[in-house]
């Protein structure tokens, strides 16, 4: 079996566990710094295994040595958003629990597949690289898989169709900046501009989903008062593991380590990439419109910013 490790045993890390062994996808080690609360959920989703049938091994621990020798580990640990903060808010405070934890991936556990769930996402992977010395390949954030999720979700509902027949992506900084491509959307293979010709479609509507997509985040934030969203990101984060323990190739929209693709070096930001079992297989590079572009320009700039903060946080 493979070893997955969760560090976080918050909202999200506690669905995450629960669809790993679900999907028999290895042994599960759950890892919280509040003591018992690890140790509890894992009793209980252990005693759960007896009712469908499932053999895997389920440990909770307040010991982050328990991840020595991972295959893939997922970090959601961090304080949430609360109503009227952004993402960037939180980048202090993460940063340290970001610098805890990559020391302890340095030494227990060097080889493992790193997904970075914990916010401002961007600048969290970049701080958990420099930190760990994972080669690029290894270490992603879930950001697109997510924004990609809801702008789907915002349009099958705008379009009153079935959302398997959307494809789209969402690419830049997850933040109020991320672009979601509009020309590659489509809808069962036709271009979304076509679509929206031909069905009489009102252009400002796609423009309020863009809008929303951006800020989807923080509208639950504020529906929810004292929580963030939990189910969407645990999902879109159990199909980037999937992808790199079943080496299904899939290209998806992740926080990757840019070294000169798209122009871009030394940040890390939300592009397609083809997930294997090697972690970061090829990185693609869209050809975009002058407008997108113009877009996802302003989107690395805002990340770069957060970026600076966290380099002086190094020093």
């Amino acid at each position: 079996m493979k070893k997955i490790s969760l560090i976080g045993a918050g909202n999200i890390g506690t669905i995450l566990a629960y669809d790993i062994s679900r999907k028999n996808l290895g042994d599960i080690v759950l890892i919280d710094k509040v003591d018992g609360l690890a140790e509890g959920k894992c009793l209980d989703l252990s005693q759960s295994l007896a009712v469908d049938e499932i053999d895997l091994s389920i440990k909770g621990s307040t010991d982050i040595s328990n991840i020595k020798d991972s295959d893939a580990i997922i970090i959601t640990a961090g304080i949430p958003r609360k109503p009227g903060m952004s993402r960037d808010d939180l980048i202090e405070t993460n940063f340290k629990v970001m610098e805890s934890i990559g020391e302890a991936i340095k030494k227990y556990s060097p080889k493992s597949f790193v997904i970075c769930v914990t916010n401002p996402l961007d600048a969290m992977v970049w701080s958990l690289k420099k930190i760990t010395g994972l080669k690029k390949n290894m270490i992603l954030g879930m950001a697109g898989i997510l924004d990609s999720a809801r702008f789907k979700f915002f349009l099958s509902k705008l379009l009153n169709i079935s959302i398997s027949n959307i494809d789209t992506m969402v690419l830049g900084g997850h933040g109020d900046t991320m672009v979601p491509l509009l020309d590659y959307t489509t809808i069962s293979g036709i271009p979304l501009n076509e679509y929206i010709k031909s069905n009489n479609i009102n252009e400002k509507e796609i423009k309020k989903i863009v809008e929303r997509t951006r800020k989807g985040g923080g509208e639950i934030v504020s529906l929810m008062k004292n929580s963030s969203a939990f189910f969407s990101p645990a999902v879109s984060a159990i199909e980037m593991l999937e992808s790199f323990l079943k080496n299904q190739r899939k290209i998806l929209p992740c926080s990757a380590y840019l070294d000169g693709e798209y122009n871009i070096k030394g940040l890390c930001v939300g592009v397609p990439v083809c997930i294997g079992s090697n972690g970061i297989e090829n990185i693609i590079e869209l050809n975009l419109t002058k407008n997108e572009e113009s877009q996802f320009k302003k989107s690395v700039l805002a990340v770069d910013e957060l970026i600076k903060k966290c380099k002086k946080l190094l020093v």
